[in-house]
């Protein structure tokens, strides 16, 4: 992770673009924007915390480790949220591994500024409060999407959040990472990109994942994708 000066405007991330002019000015000190490299360890699983993530065009996954050393996406996160949520939801630690899926920047905020703001009430506890149900949803709905539906169906998914959180219609990811977030072998990973390749939704060279048709992506997408947007709409617009 590299840091650099404190950010002069936050509306990369639409958590922070949401808050008041005098809520973002008290936060605004504590501050920092980070950039982090693709596959990066935010933090481990129990690991004590001292700041949250704001990220701006880093997308962050959250990973559940086995001790087989398997692995498998519960949700993931970019600039529509923050990445820590234990430190305002009274935890101190999370039960998962937080790995970047698309490097990028993000913007931290120490734990203390944190549960600072947090304890007024205001408009940015009532926005972190709401992004954290959105997650459930999409933690929940992850869960049951894993467990029913086909790989490409599920890569359609996340193919989908994932395009939804970054500025262009290219995402750089390998094989092994796709494989380790769906938790499906490599080789299933395979079929089910080389069929939206067939399909003419995606284009899928070296690492490389072009987004050719977003409407036929949606079409073969199970209903999972639209549960989790239309939750996240509804509680922050």
């Amino acid at each position: 992770m590299s840091k650099s000066v404190k950010p002069d405007d936050p509306a990369r991330n639409r958590l922070l673009a949401a808050l008041p002019q005098e809520e973002y000015e008290r936060l605004r000190p504590h501050l920092e924007q980070v950039s982090f490299d693709l596959g990066e360890v935010i933090y481990e699983s129990g690991e004590h915390l001292e700041h949250v993530y704001f990220p701006t065009t880093a997308i962050i996954s959250l990973l559940y480790l086995m001790e087989d050393g398997s692995s498998a996406e519960m949700g993931l996160t970019g600039n529509e949220g923050v990445v820590g949520i234990a430190l305002f939801m009274g935890g101190g630690t999370m039960p998962n591994r937080a790995v970047v899926q698309s490097a990028g920047g993000a913007v931290r905020l120490n734990a203390k500024a944190l549960q600072t703001e947090f304890a007024l009430g205001s408009k940015f506890q009532h926005l972190l409060l709401r992004y954290t149900q959105a997650l459930i949803t999409q933690i929940s709905q992850t869960a049951v999407c894993n467990r029913l539906h086909s790989v490409e169906e599920q890569l359609s998914r996340w193919l989908l959040l994932s395009h939804d959180r970054v500025e262009a219609d290219e995402l750089i990811m390998t094989q092994e990472l796709i494989a380790d977030m769906l938790g499906v072998r490599r080789e299933g990973v395979t079929v089910a990109a080389g069929r939206l390749q067939d399909d003419g939704a995606i284009s899928y060279v070296r690492g490389r994942i072009q987004i050719l048709d977003r409407q036929k992506l949606e079409e073969i997408a199970c209903e999972c994708y639209k549960v989790v947007k239309d939750e996240f709409d509804r509680l922050l617009g």
